[in-house]
């Protein structure tokens, strides 16, 4: 969102800490994860229930979120303090993060979690990234029980590397999310297939990059893994691979450390002794030295760097430096939220701001909505129908307005008797 309004949310984060008994995480991207940090400095003392992998992943993202943070804040004051402008502080750093790791309670899919007395949870794959899971929470008292499931964000089938989603459990109450709850996306196939071979071509014609803000977790590996699968069937000859991304080092070693969340073909190769990761062509890049160089290098390449958004991390000094060169591609392959850097480029922006300064584009801007790692409008309303019995209520949440009220008519339209609700930010509702 708005840099000043997502600063202040993150650190007024709406209700007292000291008030919560638990957390209960969902998965560990950083837009549902990023604001554990502030909480123990702000009285909270419970438990965060999360899935193992959720556990190893969250804590590398979050030390990496805190690092870049850091960064950008001392890259950014430099700048301001040459115009006389305030500095700004990070949110928080690597001991709020110690800190917070701390309370991590690593769970296995399916497992019941007692969280307080008359208060049980547990976690049921949600095929989105490495770990992430809906969470099943169940309350009973004098001899009655409700039950909320709240998907997280929720993945699509037949996908690589990861198990499908697992079919919802039965629920009374289900918190949906919406983020593309009123559009599908286009299918990984054929395709798509031709779209990327004709991109790595026109790298390779024009000696020019191709740059792709990606997260570190999730999307970045399943590119790896595309990537390889053109060059495998003879469709492309490899070009250079730049993973520009310490945090998406850590990831993937994180990833073979979890063949539970594994899909059958993924898992067979790791059987065998494979590395689906693994290439000659393909090169993780950890220090900020080998970074810059990347900037000053010539094509033909490919450069995938965080975040996936354009919001912080390295991927804002690629673009800082290929923007203004015709030849150079910007590849998006996920959603970009509203008043991102990533959703002002896709929208197609001649002059954009990076570190502040109006930057004029001249670079190529390219969708891949098949690489979604979210499900998409009809895979949500199959969610909502697999639920047997059907929930008496749907809150329809995580979406921008429109996807949100989109979703809430279409399964009100489907389902006239469930009591639907797109709830403002803030509400309180009773259960």
């Amino acid at each position: 969102g708005r840099r000043q309004e997502a600063y202040r949310r993150n650190q007024d984060i709406g209700f007292d800490p000291k008030s919560l008994g638990a957390v209960l995480l969902s998965h560990a991207h950083i837009d549902h994860s990023g604001a554990l940090p502030v909480l123990p400095g702000q009285g909270f003392s419970g438990k965060v229930y999360l899935t193992r992998a959720s556990a190893d992943l969250a804590g590398i993202m979050l030390e990496d979120s805190a690092r870049v943070q850091e960064y950008d804040c001392r890259y950014v004051n430099k700048q301001e303090r040459r115009r006389g402008k305030t500095c700004v502080q990070p949110i928080y750093d690597a001991d709020d993060v110690r800190k917070i790791v701390k309370r991590f309670e690593g769970t296995r899919y399916g497992d019941q979690v007692k969280i307080a007395p008359r208060l049980t949870a547990s976690f049921h794959d949600a095929g989105h990234i490495l770990g992430s899971a809906a969470v099943r929470v169940k309350y009973t008292a004098r001899g009655n029980t409700t039950t909320v499931l709240f998907s997280g964000d929720l993945g699509r089938s037949h996908m690589p590397i990861l198990r499908d989603p697992e079919p919802p459990p039965a629920c009374d109450v289900l918190i949906l999310e919406s983020t593309y709850g009123d559009r599908l996306h286009e299918q990984a196939g054929e395709e798509m297939k031709r779209k990327a071979q004709d991109l790595i071509e026109h790298a390779r014609t024009h000696k020019s990059k191709l740059i792709v803000p990606a997260f570190a977790v999730g999307r970045t590996q399943e590119l790896v893994m595309r990537i390889k699968e053109l060059v495998g069937e003879g469709r492309v000859e490899p070009i250079p691979i730049y993973i520009d991304s310490p945090l998406a080092g850590k990831a993937t070693e994180v990833f073979k450390r979890h063949p539970e969340c594994y899909d059958e073909e993924t898992m067979k190769t790791f059987s065998s002794g494979g590395d689906v990761f693994a290439s000659r062509y393909i090169h993780f890049v950890s220090s900020p030295e080998e970074s810059k160089r990347l900037n000053a290098m010539r094509g033909p390449c490919v450069i995938i760097s965080s975040s996936g958004m354009c919001e912080g991390g390295r991927i804002i000094h690629h673009l800082k430096h290929a923007i203004q060169d015709e030849a150079n591609v910007i590849v998006f392959v996920g959603f970009q939220a509203e008043h991102t850097l990533g959703r002002k480029l896709v929208e197609g922006w001649d002059v954009v701001p990076i570190f502040g300064i109006p930057t004029k584009r001249r670079a190529q801007i390219v969708k891949f909505n098949g690489l979604s790692a979210h499900a998409d409008r009809n895979d949500l309303l199959a969610y909502v129908r697999a639920i047997n019995p059907l929930p008496s209520k749907v809150f329809v949440v995580h979406g921008e307005e429109k996807q949100a009220l989109s979703l809430g008519a279409a399964i009100q339209a489907e389902h006239p008797k469930i009591d639907v609700r797109v709830p403002h930010p803030a509400s309180t509702h009773e259960l």
